[in-house]
């Protein structure tokens, strides 16, 4: 599918700007709530740090992620980078001093958290980049906030604040009308139609994944312990899928191949996922979630130099919509004796 692009680095950053100011009021708010945390101490950055980081390099892992398909099946490059990626969290956790002994229940959701988080959701990603472009499946996940609140609404009861969904609303109409060319040739495509069914699995995926995670890290799981295990688990599942698949575990020793694997398995899996998790603990699923709006505008901007996007007016009223969905969603509000929302 061909792809066009325009764009305007001073509207990026004011964006940017926006988000800044949001969350500094949260951080200011936040801040005696996020010291009682465990795993505060094990990322020390604000939580607006810890939202630009990971916007940072989860826009770009949907570029990476192309150069990992052709000669490997995807569901073995789903394998090498979650397991590498576990390998390193082991070693930090072991130089840290850290202790990686838990019970059989805390396994079990660990597993269950590997299995949804970093096997069947990259799964779905992994396959679907290869029929469809990455903006559509990035645009896919600008649902996960809201996914998110209707996760721990199910599964916990946890309150859902009419604020909160309607900026979540904002945010997916937003990304929506960026990437609406995208899905003109959707009905008469079956590519499409196969790859569309993908983004939604992984989605659906991410976000019980998600949900999984809060409850663990409720439960006083670490999040440096909790990626490890989970990733391993990840990996462990998605190996299964490749082996159950008939595939053998060749590996691509191209630079391009190894320069991605890289990418993806250190600041893609655990630097980045460190601070999600660490923000799923600060600020709730719903909020930490937003992220998930926010990436596909990042990959709008890196689309400029590799892919090519057409910058249209439903790009700017999209992008203007997802900052005012973020504003919404983040705005002023006391955290003292409420629950996330």
């Amino acid at each position: 599918m061909t792809k066009h692009i325009e764009t305007n680095a001073q509207r990026s950053r004011s964006a940017t700007n926006i988000c800044g100011a949001v969350f500094s009021n949260r951080d200011t708010e936040n801040r005696e709530y996020n010291a009682s945390l465990s795993s505060a101490d094990d990322m020390p950055l604000s939580n607006l740090s810890l939202f630009l980081m990971c916007v940072a390099i989860w826009g770009s892992t949907w570029i990476a992620i192309t150069f990992q398909l052709g000669n490997i099946h995807p569901a073995t490059s789903v394998f090498y980078r979650f397991f590498l990626a576990a390998l390193i969290l082991f070693a930090l956790c072991r130089w840290r001093g850290q202790t990686l002994s838990f019970g059989p229940r805390q396994h079990a959701a660990l597993l269950l958290q590997g299995a949804l988080m970093f096997s069947l959701s990259y799964l779905g990603v992994y396959y679907a980049e290869t029929v469809v472009v990455s903006g559509l499946v990035a645009m896919g996940f600008s649902a996960s906030p809201l996914l998110n609140m209707l996760g721990v609404r199910i599964a916990y009861g946890t309150p859902m604040s009419a604020r909160v969904a309607f900026g979540a609303l904002l945010g997916i109409v937003g990304i929506a009308l960026v990437f609406w060319p995208e899905l003109g040739p959707l009905a008469a495509d079956s590519k499409l139609m196969q790859g569309t069914f993908l983004i939604a699995f992984a989605v659906v995926t991410s976000a019980a994944g998600s949900v999984i995670a809060s409850r663990n890290a409720a439960r006083g799981v670490a999040v440096w312990q909790a990626m490890a295990y989970a990733m391993l688990y990840g990996s462990a599942c998605s190996l299964l899928f490749a082996l159950g698949a008939g595939q053998s575990l060749r590996f691509d020793w191209s630079l391009r191949y190894l320069a991605s694997l890289l990418y993806l398995a250190i600041p893609g899996s655990v630097i980045a996922f460190a601070g999600y998790l660490t923000l799923l603990e600060r600020i709730g699923a719903a909020r930490a979630g937003y992220i998930g709006v926010m990436v596909p505008i990042v990959a709008l901007f890196i689309s400029y130099w590799f892919e090519g996007f057409t910058w249209r007016a439903t790009t700017w009223i999209g992008i203007a919509l997802s900052i005012a969905g973020n504003i919404v969603i983040l705005r002023r509000a006391s955290i003292r004796g409420a629950r996330p929302a």
